[in-house]
């Protein structure tokens, strides 16, 4: 039972991933065109005067650490520790999240293929058809268009504000960086009230599914499976190709509150 219970108390992202995204505000051409002007500035100030906007670590001719400059994350300070901690942070942030999907996939899963274990009743044809629907339904809906359109990135950029003296950031944002990255902490009014407001509609879901008779319950949770996984793979290929292409992702707005909100 209390393998059960964490199963779906994890699997609450998901759900969370695929409600939240008919209430995710797009961004607006004037943010796309922010990124932009920021973006060329930050080149600019390579350029001209050798300033480094953001930190990733890489080898030097004496063979410590300096900085690389193609990377997404906009620091504009010569301290190296400032930039260390960014770099960190984005990815206590990031893959911290997907740790926790992680394990939630591996608790998940045993349930998900219980009906295919020996000595279990076997679904019927029918039941087959609807499990495999599940799935692939989950992952368009829930891995696609929940996680790889909306969460995902919202995840991946908010992980690249968490520098430290900048955007606001507190020291717990830092510790919990993974609750930071999804929207729960320092983020707009709208972004928090989505983000909370859907967990405990969830969580009133999940308290529902959990009485779900075999083979119904084990049906929805090879869906979670489904789109958890590729909810996960999301997250690790936006992160790694904003890192490849020195871009956050453009397609969200980080949802930063402004001064007067903090």
């Amino acid at each position: 039972m209390r393998v059960m219970r964490s199963s779906y108390s994890l699997g609450l992202i998901a759900f969370m991933a695929t409600f939240a995204y008919g209430f995710s505000v797009t961004p607006s051409r004037l943010e796309a065109l922010r990124v932009g002007k920021s973006l060329v500035s930050n080149q600019s100030s390579i350029g001209n005067n050798g300033r480094v906007n953001s930190s990733v670590l890489s080898q030097s001719r004496g063979g410590g650490l300096s900085l690389a400059k193609n990377n997404p994350i906009a620091v504009e300070s010569k301290c190296p520790v400032t930039g260390l901690a960014a770099v960190f942070s984005s990815l206590w942030g990031t893959f911290g999240v997907v740790y926790i999907l992680a394990k939630a996939i591996r608790r998940v899963l045993p349930i998900a293929l219980e009906p295919f274990q020996a000595g279990v009743v076997p679904l019927t044809q029918v039941q087959l058809g609807i499990y495999i629907a599940t799935c692939l339904w989950f992952a368009y809906v829930e891995g696609y268009k929940g996680f790889q359109t909306k969460f995902a990135p919202l995840v991946v950029k908010r992980s690249f504000t968490l520098v430290p003296g900048r955007n606001g950031t507190k020291w717990y944002h830092f510790i919990f960086a993974p609750t930071y990255t999804m929207g729960m902490l320092h983020a707009t009014r709208k972004r928090k009230i989505v983000s909370f407001s859907v967990t405990l509609g969830v969580a009133a879901i999940v308290a529902g599914v959990k009485r779900l008779p075999y083979p119904w319950r084990n049906i929805i949770d090879a869906g979670v499976v489904a789109g958890l996984s590729w909810g996960s793979l999301s997250i690790i290929i936006i992160y790694v190709k904003s890192w490849v292409t020195g871009q956050p992702p453009t397609q969200v707005d980080a949802a930063l509150p402004l001064k007067k909100d903090v």
